[in-house]
């Protein structure tokens, strides 16, 4: 029984191990960085009356993020076009029509003059409302234009003060255009209902979300992200799939999109020669509302429909991307002409809407391919195959089976030479 017991454990171990291995790709090898236009970088500022507050350092809100402010200034790359935009800097009134149409454009998005842009930024007092969803909107008609990166930060403490006008829904509608601009959101002693917006506002655009509670810790993080902006930009490929493997688009390694209805399943192709490992990670975003409990499945088949390996992702509602990947190594061939393998790519997801919200267009998908050489190492578990058939799997529990017989009938032959004795 002890032994049986340390068989079963052993084969739930290596199956954890070669699950284990197909791991997630890192990113995409290809799609060429344009680079052509200079990256862009809008810093959306809440000055609410909330900003008054004194709770970050012993000095208020507002003073720490003029501290930050300057010094993210300074160290501002000269490549990068910088523009600043405020919420609530101009309105005290109670008059909520027009306290929520208070965004401006403090520094536009340009060339930076660092000593124009620190006078700007010294003139600001915590005023008015918070209205986040129409600054956000203003912030991306600022970043309009040219295909270098776009990235608004925006930095609050306190949740939008003007709904209907939900700021994660208008992120939503931002990341369905397709400019290619993310949003990066910073709480200062964030509450949870803030945390909550903010992080939906940040995931709907592939963003971050970072709450923050002393002065350097706003530097740092402002700092990365407009270091960020002036990395090269990936352009994704759109590309459509096909309902079926054969049919199916070929991919070569890079970044590609294309939208999913609900219930639908899409093919992609891609050639894998003997020595190399394919790559493969998709994310499918919800641009619309969706009900809670949902998933991702990706799927490398053959072209006869046979499956190799697998990734799948499950989400419960508080995410608006969801993602999985996988890996499949084809081994060395001693034919140096052996032809590339097919692989196709089935990609499928368990999104569901309510009635009355649109099935089409479908849902974004984002697919990242890479095709490398393969593991030199038979120590790498992905190159055990798994997945090239369950040829392994029916090995260890056969094995599992015999030595569970051979062990009962050890047993049972002692105790009848016991009794004997």
């Amino acid at each position: 029984m002890i032994i049986r017991t340390r068989l079963a454990a052993g084969v739930c171990t290596l199956l954890a191990a070669l699950a284990a291995g197909l791991a997630f790709p890192a990113g995409a090898a290809a799609g060429e960085p344009t680079g052509q236009d200079a990256p862009k970088v809008d810093l959306v500022l809440d000055v609410s009356g909330s900003m008054r507050a004194r709770d970050i350092d012993g000095q208020s809100r507002m003073a720490a993020a003029k501290q930050a402010f300057n010094e993210v200034l300074d160290a501002t790359p000269e490549e990068v076009e910088l523009g600043i935009r405020t919420l609530g800097a101009d309105y005290p009134g109670d008059d909520r029509k027009t306290g929520c149409k208070d965004t401006a454009q403090l520094y536009p998005v340009g060339p930076l003059d660092r000593t124009e842009a620190k006078t700007a930024v010294a003139t600001l007092a915590p005023t008015g409302w918070t209205p986040i969803g129409p600054a956000l909107l203003k912030a991306a008609d600022d970043l309009e234009g040219g295909d270098g990166s776009k990235r608004i930060v925006l930095i609050s403490d306190g949740e939008d003060t003007c709904a209907p006008l939900d700021p994660c829904e208008v992120a939503r509608e931002i990341a369905a255009k397709g400019i290619g601009l993310t949003i990066d959101t910073l709480g200062l002693v964030p509450t949870a209902k803030l945390s909550r917006q903010l992080s939906c506002i940040a995931e709907a655009t592939g963003g971050t979300y970072t709450s923050v509670e002393h002065q350097d810790e706003l530097t740092d993080r402002v700092n990365q992200l407009v270091d960020r902006a002036a990395d090269p930009v990936v352009t994704p490929v759109a590309t459509r799939g096909a309902d079926r493997c054969a049919g199916a688009p070929t991919l070569k390694s890079g970044l590609y999109t294309d939208r999913e209805e609900f219930g639908q399943q899409r093919f992609f192709r891609v050639d894998v020669r003997p020595g190399q490992e394919l790559r493969a990670s998709v994310s499918v975003a919800a641009d619309r509302a969706v009900n809670p409990g949902y998933g991702v499945l990706m799927r490398a088949v053959t072209s006869k429909g046979r499956e190799i390996v697998r990734g799948e992702a499950a989400g419960n509602g508080r995410t608006d991307v969801i993602s999985t990947g996988l890996r499949y190594p084809k081994a060395e061939s001693d034919d140096e002409d052996a032809p590339a393998e097919a692989v196709c790519l089935a990609v499928s997801h368990s999104f569901s809407a309510a009635s009355g919200v649109k099935a089409t267009p479908g849902l974004p998908l984002e697919l990242t391919v890479d095709v490398v050489d393969a593991p030199s190492q038979a120590g790498d578990v992905a190159a055990f195959g798994l997945g090239r058939g369950w040829w392994l799997l029916g090995v260890l529990i056969l094995t599992g089976f015999l030595a569970g017989l051979v062990w009962g009938w050890l047993s049972r032959w002692r105790v009848a030479v016991w009794r004997t004795n």
